[in-house]
């Protein structure tokens, strides 16, 4: 089961990517949309996140005012899972009860609290400067 962590860092509105190992799953089950979680469970030690939803093995996202675990094709008329252009339209969708279990693929996470290294430093990505982009796009309209 490969389940991947989408972190939003508040303060700089970036986001990025994690694929969680087996063993770091664990910290996640049986957790409710809107919980918090500490992040040395899963490599980010000092930082506290928020889950704010995530979808499931099938694409259906998952509702924070649905209770379970299993799929529901409930009545929406706002919110995540419906797109809704009439005002007083209703539209019946399926989606995804509000506590992670083994169906989960994706999770999303807000950040909290900070710890000593940044989200980039911590997942090993580098933050290009600037000047590096721009020399990136100079170099390409070149060629």
């Amino acid at each position: 089961m490969v389940v991947k962590l989408c972190i939003n860092d508040v303060k700089t509105g970036k986001s990025y990517n994690k694929e969680l190992k087996e063993t770091e799953i664990d910290a996640f089950l049986n957790k409710r949309v809107n919980s918090k979680i500490e992040g040395h469970f899963f490599g980010f030690s000092g930082y506290e996140f928020q889950i704010t939803g995530g979808s499931d093995d099938a694409g259906f996202p998952m509702r924070f005012d649905v209770e379970g675990t299993g799929r529901k094709r409930v009545l929406l008329t706002r919110g995540p899972g419906v797109k809704i252009n009439i005002k007083g339209m209703r539209k019946r969708k399926a989606v995804k009860g509000n506590t992670i279990n083994n169906a989960i693929n994706q999770i999303n996470l807000k950040t909290l609290k900070y710890g000593n290294k940044s989200i980039a430093e911590n997942l090993g990505v580098e933050e290009k400067t600037a000047e590096e982009k721009e020399a990136k796009v100079t170099e390409e309209k070149k060629e």
